[in-house]
């Protein structure tokens, strides 16, 4: 008689090696099934946009080609996952299912009726760390809360933190004597036909498992020694464009700890760079943790006053900002960036967030919607925490009155032009003085460089200096109205 199968459930986890739920059914000896569930119920209103569906189809092709390279074949359904995999195990007769945690609400939510389910039919349900370098449950303050500020959080994740040596790739995944058909890949439906818009994506990206440790060797070779200085430059290849990849799971952040650690240990100069690439690992970390703790933090502000705040929601402003057309040039070309590539620079995505947000008083939500279809990195916690962060709202937040200037933005960061030439090519014969302010130039300037303001690039959106007043002024009344409120309920008058 056969040996019962185990079902390896891939989720965000898309990679062979140091998969530690993969390792562990491969260590029973049973066969496997290999299996990715594409479930676009369960995450509700939050299933993935267009660009990480790009994405997801390259990585399940390269995941598919690894576990075919050792002796199986990748499973492809689609339908609620609950069903789908009890299902499959029934069908199956499965003896486990091991998978990777996730930690998104609907994805823990999952994960509990799943337990609840196999429990009681008494087939294992396993599930195992590795997308994150601890457990959220695992670091509480003293007092045994949660951390609601980054640094505090730093310190104690990195007090003592033990991360495991990455486990290699297993040789060989055995198969069961017939697996499922399941569906091809393009049954999935993961790519754009009509249009076909990742032109650019495919220029700039090579999602899979091999194409993260390329990027992840890229970077440790040519630019962390340098990154804490250079991590700021949109015009300069400085940061490490690994976060689709760790989103998807085709490389974990302990592979990046150890790794990072190794090439810092014999590469002169590289401790500070070494120490702020740790730090934003663990920004990644917080983000989570914040998530896991705090399920609305998607839709609703952290700090509930913002529940309160003046927003005003415009159409047409959202969509000049969605399309690169402000008139300002850093955030025109970051909006530009994020359509070309599913990507944009982390000091441009805190500019255009802070343009959206404080210049324009469009609610943050809109923002991280936007950015929740566009992103090949789109990511629940990161997005919801980075835009509460810029708002003012979230925890450990930039305080809500520190406004982006884009001029003095684009001069400090992109000095030359050369990133906003990149995008905007309608202002690339502009004088790097005029770059990041086309309407300060002198007419023939203008003129001389084939831009027409209003025609061929816009006119800017909004005042900034009258934008940030406006902005303060939003603010204030939330505040004084705050304070009113809670005058009269205790009575005061």
């Amino acid at each position: 008689m056969s040996q019962p199968p185990v079902i390896v459930w891939f989720r965000n986890d898309l990679r062979v090696g140091d998969n530690r739920a993969l390792a562990a059914a491969v260590a029973t000896g049973a066969p496997i099934v290999a299996l990715y569930i594409l479930d676009d119920e369960c995450p509700g209103r939050w299933r993935m946009g267009g660009a990480s569906r790009w994405w997801l189809h390259m990585s399940l092709a390269a995941l598919a080609k690894d576990i075919a390279e050792r002796g199986n074949r990748l499973l492809l359904l689609r339908g609620q996952a609950e069903k789908v995999l009890i299902g499959l195990t029934q069908e199956r007769k499965a003896a486990a299912v091991f998978c990777s945690r996730a930690y998104e609400p609907h994805a823990v939510a999952l994960e509990s009726r799943l337990k609840a389910h196999f429990d009681s039919a008494g087939i294992a349900f396993k599930r195992y760390g590795g997308a994150l370098l601890r457990e959220p449950e695992d670091i509480r303050t003293k007092s045994g809360d949660v951390y609601k500020v980054y640094t505090p959080f730093w310190r104690a994740l990195r007090q003592g933190l033990v991360v495991p040596a990455p486990k290699p790739a297993p040789r060989n995944i055995p198969a069961t004597s017939r697996i499922p058909k399941g569906l091809a890949l393009e049954e999935l439906d993961l790519l754009p036909l009509k249009p076909d818009w990742a032109g650019g994506l495919r220029d700039a990206w090579t999602p899979g498992e091999a194409g993260a440790n390329a990027r992840l060797n890229s970077f440790l070779k040519n630019a962390m020694a340098d990154y804490a200085d250079l991590r700021n430059r949109p015009d300069i290849e400085g940061t490490s464009r690994l976060s689709p990849h760790l989103h998807f799971g085709e490389i974990t952040p302990g592979m990046c700890w150890h790794r990072a650690r190794q090439v810092a240990a014999h590469m002169h100069g590289a401790d500070k760079g070494y120490e702020t690439f740790l730090k934003e690992l663990v920004w990644r970390e917080f983000s989570y943790t914040l998530l896991f703790h705090w399920n609305d933090l998607p839709d609703k502000p952290f700090r509930s006053e913002f529940m309160h705040f003046g927003w005003k929601k415009n159409a047409q402003d959202l969509k000049s900002w969605q399309n690169g057309l402000t008139g300002f040039p850093i955030v025109d070309a970051g909006m530009r960036e994020l359509w070309q590539t599913g990507y944009m620079h982390n000091r441009v995505r805190m500019i255009v967030a802070s343009f959206l947000i404080k210049d324009l008083l469009i609610p943050w939500q809109e923002g991280e919607a936007w950015f929740w279809d566009t992103l090949v990195d789109a990511d629940l916690a990161n997005n919801a925490a980075s835009w509460q962060w810029v708002a003012g709202s979230g925890a450990d937040a930039a305080p809500y009155f520190r406004i982006f200037n884009p001029v003095r933005q684009g001069e400090t960061f992109d000095p030359k032009g050369v990133y906003v030439r990149r995008f905007c090519p309608e202002l690339a014969n502009l004088p790097d003085e005029y770059i990041h302010a086309p309407w300060s130039a002198p007419p023939p300037v203008l003129r001389s460089a084939g831009v027409i303001l209003g025609k061929t690039y816009p006119k800017p959106l909004v005042d900034h200096d009258n934008a940030r007043a406006r902005a303060l002024a939003a603010y204030e009344d939330m505040r004084a109205a705050i304070a009113n409120r809670n005058a009269g309920a205790s009575g005061v008058s």
